[in-house]
C-alpha cells in the first residue's frame, strides 16, 4: 500500500465543493508538524477583591505550522514549478476576493465531522531555495508554511448550546454575597451585576443585608 500523501484541497466560492483543478499534492510529507491552540480571558478588577474577575471571552486561531520539501535535481527541472502550487494558494481568488480556504487531508482524520486533518487559510509561505543547476536554476527548497484554521459562524455555533436564564427567578441574599458573585452564578457574567440591581433599585451594591429576597430577571 502506497504512503498516504498530504493533499490540499481548495474550496470553491461556496465552501462546500474543491476546487478539482487546483488540488495540490506534496512531494514528500512533512516529518512532523506543529498545532497552536490558545483562548482568550479578560480580566475585570472589582472593588474589594484582591483578584480580577477572569472571564472567558472567546477561542483563539488554531495554527498549524509545517515544513514542505521540494527536489527536482533528478529531472533537472525548475523546482519552483511545485512552489508555486503552494504559493498561490496566498493569491485573493477572483470569486470570494480573498485567498482560498483550503481542506488538509492526510492520515487519520483530527476533525472526524469535516473528515479532513485541517480546515484554513495560508498565512505565510517562507522559501528557502537549497540547490541550484550551473545555469542558476533552483532545484530544491524547503517551504515553512503556516495556516490558521478556519470554521465558519454556522459550523460554530451548530453544537454550541448556549445557555441562560429564561424565566425570572428570586434569591435570598446571605451573608457575604456579592451582587458580581451572583450574576456569575446565574449568568455565567460576573458584569450583569448590574442588571439585578437596576431590577431591584439597589444604589449601592456594596451595602446589601442577608436575607433580603432579590429578583434576579431573564437576559434578554
Amino acid at each position: 500500500m502506497a504512503l498516504a500523501k498530504l493533499t490540499i484541497m481548495p474550496l470553491k466560492a461556496n465552501f462546500r465543493e474543491v476546487d478539482e483543478g487546483a488540488i495540490v499534492e506534496v512531494m514528500y510529507n512533512p516529518k512532523e508538524f506543529t498545532i497552536d491552540s490558545s483562548t482568550q480571558f479578560q480580566r475585570s478588577a472589582m472593588p474589594g477583591l484582591q483578584t480580577p474577575i477572569t472571564q472567558f471571552v472567546s477561542g483563539q486561531t488554531q495554527t498549524l505550522s509545517l515544513d514542505l520539501f521540494f527536489d527536482t535535481y533528478e529531472d533537472k527541472t525548475d523546482v519552483r514549478i511545485h512552489t508555486a502550487q503552494i504559493t498561490n494558494l496566498l493569491k485573493i481568488h477572483s470569486e470570494i476576493h480573498a485567498p482560498p480556504v483550503c481542506l488538509f487531508e492526510w492520515g487519520v482524520p483530527l476533525s472526524l465531522e469535516k473528515g479532513v486533518f485541517f480546515q484554513g487559510v495560508f498565512d505565510k509561505v517562507t522559501q528557502k531555495f537549497t540547490m541550484f543547476l550551473d545555469s542558476g536554476m533552483p532545484v530544491r527548497a524547503t517551504l515553512s508554511v503556516s495556516i490558521s484554521e478556519y470554521r465558519s459562524i454556522e459550523e460554530q455555533t451548530r453544537h454550541i448550546k448556549f445557555q441562560s436564564s429564561d424565566r425570572t427567578k428570586v434569591r435570598v441574599l446571605k451573608q457575604g454575597d456579592q451582587l458580581w458573585y451572583i450574576a456569575d452564578q446565574e449568568y455565567g457574567d460576573p458584569a450583569q451585576w448590574r442588571l439585578i440591581a437596576d431590577a431591584n433599585n439597589i444604589e449601592n451594591p456594596r451595602l446589601l443585608t442577608a436575607g433580603t429576597e432579590v429578583i434576579l430577571p431573564p437576559l434578554e
